[in-house]
């Protein structure tokens, strides 16, 4: 039977990426976004929503429909995320930290929240949260983004302990600076910070990392797509990193 699977915020970026990662394998795929054109733009076989993951009743509805279509669900990606605010942490407003840490942190919890009773009906499942490097090291100048980021593996390695004798596992995927759009925009905003050009950002991530590189977020949902089958059955409660090895979270340039 194919696998049943929700990717959060799935119709751009890492969460398209995963979207097509697992529909490869032949998996019911659906995605949530917030970007109606983008869900428009999805993949034939790929079937969009429009739900904003920190609208609780918008999220327990779509779940009513999971179980409705599918009958369940074998794999979650809780992957919403926004960048937030890019500035020191005294200059940051609450408004934005809290916008910040509500789609980052409430969004995987509301999804985790939702996805448990069906997991636990069918006796398997996997939840795979987007996290960061951010939730590894903490990085200057993303206080709102880096406490979420860390946040949600703590709600992850708690998932694990309880979801665990209902044989569902949990799991962290921390990517590191990925090529994109969402990507090139904090390169831009940093710059503007620190006073340097957007080039200068940019090696100075690479040069952050062992392998001198940025990922793609097709290496990202490799991973993604690795922690929700078979071959990795006993791998749950760990925080996995995609990000070619960061030595140095704050390179000086």
């Amino acid at each position: 039977m194919s696998q049943r699977v929700l990717v959060t915020a799935g119709a751009s970026g890492i969460g398209l990426a995963m979207a097509k990662g697992f529909a490869a394998t032949g998996a019911r795929v659906w995605v949530t976004d917030v970007d109606a054109g983008a869900l428009a733009a999805l993949p034939v076989g790929i079937h969009g929503v429009l739900v904003d993951v920190v609208d609780e009743p918008a999220m327990a509805a779509l779940f009513v429909d999971l179980q409705t279509e599918l009958g369940g669900l074998d794999v979650l990606c809780a992957n919403a995320g926004i960048a937030g605010p890019t500035a020191l942490v005294e200059d940051i407003n609450l408004a934005d930290w809290r916008t910040c840490v509500s789609v980052n942190l409430e969004g995987a919890f509301l999804a985790a929240k939702y996805t448990a009773p069906l997991m636990k009906a069918q006796n398997s499942g996997a939840i795979i949260i987007t996290s960061s490097t951010a939730g590894q090291n903490g990085y200057p100048n993303r206080a709102p983004y880096s406490a979420a980021k860390w946040a949600v593996i703590g709600l992850m390695k708690t998932l694990a302990m309880e979801l665990g004798p209902f044989g569902i596992r949990a799991n962290a995927i921390c990517p590191g600076s990925v090529e994109g759009p969402r990507m090139e925009g904090v390169l831009q905003r940093e710059a503007a910070a620190k006073g340097m050009t957007r080039d200068q950002v940019y090696h100075g991530y690479a040069s952050g990392t062992s392998m001198g590189s940025f990922v793609t977020a097709e290496d990202i949902a490799n991973m993604a797509v690795f922690l929700g089958s078979p071959a990795a059955r006993l791998v749950s409660g760990q925080v996995i990193a995609v990000d070619g090895h960061t030595v140095n979270p704050d390179p000086k340039i």
